[in-house]
């Protein structure tokens, strides 16, 4: 089995829900994401995301196109000041509860996953984007935050 980092892109932050998210897309097909595959995944992102409890509302999501039948949604949301609150979905990956092999179809799996390697690169940065901007200010600055994404690329072969 040989490996391959994927390309990362970084579509611009949304509001879902009441949510302030930022975005990452990854895939090894140039033309990124199908449009199909991305409104599905976000028509189900708001089933994702926690309730507020006082942090700044602010999430960042990765949007996997597996090589094969499978896409995934990974929700990463900032609760409790400095915690980072977990929910995935996926489409097209029987293995994983889909029902079919439609990427489109997403599904909420009951899997204690985070993430696999081309999904995680953006965690650290998010890590670090969180402490910078919300816990070391003396204001925190959401605004800044949401403007501080990992540049785009591939998922791997950063400094």
């Amino acid at each position: 089995m040989s490996f391959t980092e994927k390309l990362l892109t970084v579509p611009p932050p949304i509001t879902v829900a009441g949510r302030r998210v930022k975005r990452y897309h990854v895939t090894a097909d140039p033309a990124g994401i199908a449009p199909g595959v991305e409104e599905a995944a976000y028509a189900i992102l708001p089933r994702l995301l926690p309730e507020p409890d006082g942090t700044p509302p602010a999430t960042f999501v990765v949007l996997h196109r597996g090589g094969d039948s499978g896409a995934y949604l990974n929700a990463y949301s900032w609760v409790w000041d400095n915690v980072l609150h977990f929910r995935g979905a996926a489409a097209g990956q029987p293995v994983l509860g889909c029902p079919d092999q439609d990427p489109e179809h997403f599904v909420e799996p009951d899997l204690p996953w985070i993430g696999c390697v081309w999904e995680l690169p953006p965690i650290q940065h998010e890590r670090d984007a969180w402490v910078r901007h919300l816990l070391v200010p003396e204001v925190p600055d959401l605004e800044a935050y949401l403007a501080d994404s990992l540049p785009e690329g591939t998922t791997g072969g950063r400094a």
